[in-house]
């Protein structure tokens, strides 16, 4: 960074490879509640979601421009706090706020834009080829699960409530993947199945999940027994713990971490679903719907 906040523009200077930028946005009530988690916790969320976003480029983020709105009657201690938490979330990955913007608006939105570096190309989602293998890293389900805990006023297993307030991202994990060869890789954000959909668009081929690759655990059975739902349809259809999703070339050895969660297929018929769970079409929630 050779020029940071206080001028008009900030000023970076990459020194090879390639930059990636990506933005996202957070709109209290809409994607988090004051009364579900404080405001550091919104910090490291709002952090978390972009920096992951590079993370799924095969990158490593480096700067963050933050816009941030809120009403009058906002503490603000909230706001030194949400800005707290952010910076920790950053520096996990040695990444710095270059610049931003703050205005009123009726209800707290933030508005994030992350850059960051690939030393290698980036993997995008349309590498995808039939016949390659469908893998996982990071933890998947938790942040579904505590989000339905704390939709019925509960907070526990607060295992669960805290994966949902602060996602633990693999961060290390998308550069890894991409060294090993990955073909096609996305950000779990929205649901796993949604966005196995989402890479099986970009890159014209159909994704069958198998069901029995997962481990389900305690924390979540608990949860769907409580509440009466199946637990596996937290790991399939939930997001927000910003796990990642890649393929990789058949008899490529997985980097450590990846675990085998499906493999990738012919197109599929017109009508058919782009996503399967062991080969057949699947009935429960996929995932985030944004409109």
């Amino acid at each position: 960074m050779l020029v940071g906040p206080g001028d008009d523009a900030a000023v970076l200077r990459v020194r090879k490879g390639h930059t990636v930028v990506s933005t996202d946005l957070m709109v209290e009530g809409r994607h988090f509640r004051r009364e579900w988690a404080d405001a550091a916790d919104v910090g490291h969320r709002a952090a978390a979601q972009n920096i992951s976003d590079v993370n799924a480029m095969g990158g490593r983020a480096a700067w963050l421009t933050v816009g941030f709105a809120a009403p009058p009657t906002l503490p603000a201690r909230w706001a030194l706090d949400f800005v707290r938490g952010f910076a920790e979330e950053c520096a996990a990955v040695g990444a710095g706020v270059v610049g931003g913007d703050v205005t009123s608006a009726d209800q707290v939105t933030i508005a994030v834009t992350v850059l960051g570096t690939c030393t290698v190309s980036p993997v995008l989602r349309s590498g995808a080829r039939p016949g390659d293998v469908v893998a996982l890293c990071g933890r998947q389900g938790w942040a579904a699960g505590g989000l339905a805990v704390l939709g019925r006023g509960f907070r526990s297993p607060r295992v669960l409530v805290d994966a949902y307030r602060r996602p633990e991202p693999p961060y290390d994990a998308g550069p890894v993947a991409a060294e090993a060869g990955a073909t096609a890789m996305v950000d779990v954000s929205d649901g796993l199945l949604a966005d196995a959909a989402h890479l099986a668009r970009a890159s014209g081929v159909g994704v069958d999940v198998r069901s029995g690759a997962f481990e389900v655990p305690e924390p979540l059975v608990a949860v769907g027994a409580a509440t009466g739902a199946d637990p596996l349809q937290f790991v399939l259809g939930g997001g927000d713990d910003h796990s990642l999703l890649a393929t990789f070339p058949p008899g490529t050895p997985l980097p450590e971490g990846w675990r085998e969660v499906g493999v990738v297929t012919e197109a599929p018929q017109e009508d058919a679903p782009l996503v399967t769970v062991d080969g057949a079409p699947y009935g429960g929630p996929t995932g985030w719907t944004h409109f």
